[in-house]
C-alpha cells in the first residue's frame, strides 16, 4: 500500500468516518495529536491504535508536541507538568552537569509518558537561540542564548527521548530565534547577515545535525532567499539545511495551516515538497484542508522514503526505574508530578 508524504492532524478524540475514508484513500505517513485529541490515557491509547489500524502499519508515526511549559498537550491530572527549556538553561548556568542531567531526565520521563500511550515521536527539542528580540512564541522554549548551551541541553533532551523509544523532532530549522513575529499569525522576516546567522542560529542546528528528524521554520532569511520562507525555499533547504548545517534526516514542514503561509492548501503542500521537505505537516484537523494537503502530497519514495525508514530505526528503548527518575527530576527541577 502506498504511503503519502504528509502528516495529518485529526479533529477530535475519535476518528470520524470522513477521516477514516481519507486515511484509507491517501494514507499519510503519520498523524499528530493536539490538546483537542486528549481526554484521558485510555482514550489516547484507543485513538493511537485506531490511527495505526486505519493506516495498516503497527509502527506508523504518531506525533505530539510535548516540550513542557506552555507547549505541553498532555497535562495534569493524568500526566505530570514539565518545565520549559529555560528552566534547564538556568540549572545549567549554575551547574552544567546538573543541567545535562535535568534535560536528559526530562526527555526520558516525557518519553516514558508517551511510550505508555503508544506515541512514538515528540516534536522536541527546540534549538532556536534566544536573542533580546526573540518573540514570545519561542521565549522560554529556548535552551539558551549561545549555540554551545543549546546544543548541550537539546542533545541531552533528545537522548533521553530516544532511550525511552521515542523519536525527537529538531525544530525550527534553521532557526526561529531572531524572528520578531509569530509565524502562526504572520510571516517573520529576518534581516541578519549570513555571517551572523551562520555563527549563531545555524551553528546550533549544525551541532544537532545527527538527529533523525527536523521541522522547518516558516521564516524568511533575506540574506539567503528574499522571496521564500525556509519551508518553501530550495536554496535554504539545499544550501543551508542539507549543506552548511549537514542535516540528512527526515525534514518535515512546520504546520501548513499557519498564517505565515498563503495560498490554497494543495499548493502549500506541493510547494514545501518541491522545495525539498520530505513530509508536509498539517495540524488543525479541518477535513477540507486535510483533503487538500493529501491531494498536494505525493507517494513517499526515493531519498525521502529512505530517510523516513532510517529515522524510524533510531530510537532504541532501554529499561529504567521510572520512579527513581521522577524523584531525581523533582529534586533537580521541582517538576514532574501529576496532580
Amino acid at each position: 500500500m502506498a504511503i503519502f508524504s504528509y502528516i495529518s492532524g485529526v479533529a477530535g478524540t475519535e476518528l470520524t468516518e470522513t477521516e477514516r475514508a481519507l486515511f484509507r484513500e491517501r494514507p499519510p505517513w503519520g498523524a499528530i495529536l493536539f490538546a483537542r485529541n486528549i481526554a484521558d490515557p485510555d482514550q489516547v491509547r484507543a485513538l493511537v491504535t485506531s490511527i495505526r489500524e486505519i493506516l495498516g502499519r503497527e509502527d506508523a508515526p504518531v506525533l505530539i508536541d510535548q516540550e513542557g511549559g506552555r507547549v505541553q498537550r498532555l497535562r495534569p491530572p493524568h500526566w505530570p507538568e514539565y518545565p520549559p527549556a529555560s528552566v534547564y538553561a538556568d540549572i545549567f548556568d549554575d551547574d552544567s552537569d546538573a543541567g545535562h542531567r535535568a534535560a536528559w531526565t526530562g526527555g526520558r520521563l516525557i518519553g516514558e509518558d508517551l511510550h505508555e500511550l503508544g506515541i512514538n515521536v515528540d516534536c522536541l527539542p527546540v534549538a532556536d537561540i534566544s536573542f533580546p528580540e526573540t518573540h514570545d512564541v519561542i521565549g522560554d522554549r529556548a535552551y539558551g542564548d549561545s549555540p554551545e548551551k543549546v546544543i548541550a541541553l537539546a542533545t541531552s533532551a533528545a537522548e533521553g527521548l530516544m532511550q525511552a523509544g521515542v523519536l525527537p523532532v529538531l525544530k525550527h530549522i534553521p532557526g526561529h530565534g531572531r524572528a520578531k513575529s509569530d509565524s502562526h499569525k504572520e510571516l517573520p522576516i529576518v534581516t541578519a547577515s549570513r555571517t551572523r546567522l551562520e555563527t549563531m542560529d545555524f551553528a546550533a542546528f549544525a551541532g544537532l545535525h545527527h538527529l533523525p528528524m527536523a521541522m522547518t521554520a516558516h521564516v524568511v532569511y533575506t540574506a539567503i532567499d528574499r522571496d521564500n520562507c525556509a519551508t518553501n525555499s530550495r536554496k535554504v533547504i539545499r544550501e543551508i539545511i542539507r549543506g552548511d548545517i549537514g542535516f540528512d534526516g527526515l525534514l518535515m514542514s512546520d504546520d501548513l495551516s499557519m498564517k505565515a503561509l498563503t495560498g490554497a492548501f494543495e499548493e502549500r503542500a506541493a510547494q514545501a515538497l518541491d522545495a525539498g521537505c520530505d513530509i508536509a505537516l498539517h495540524c488543525n484537523g479541518d477535513i477540507d484542508e486535510m483533503r487538500a494537503v493529501a491531494a498536494g502530497s505525493r507517494v513517499l519514495a526515493g531519498d525521502s522514503a529512505d530517510r523516513a525508514e532510517r529515522a524510524m530505526k533510531q530510537a532504541v528503548r532501554r529499561s529504567c526505574d521510572t520512579h527513581a527518575l521522577r524523584e531525581t527530576f523533582r529534586a533537580l527541577t521541582g517538576y514532574g508530578v501529576a496532580s
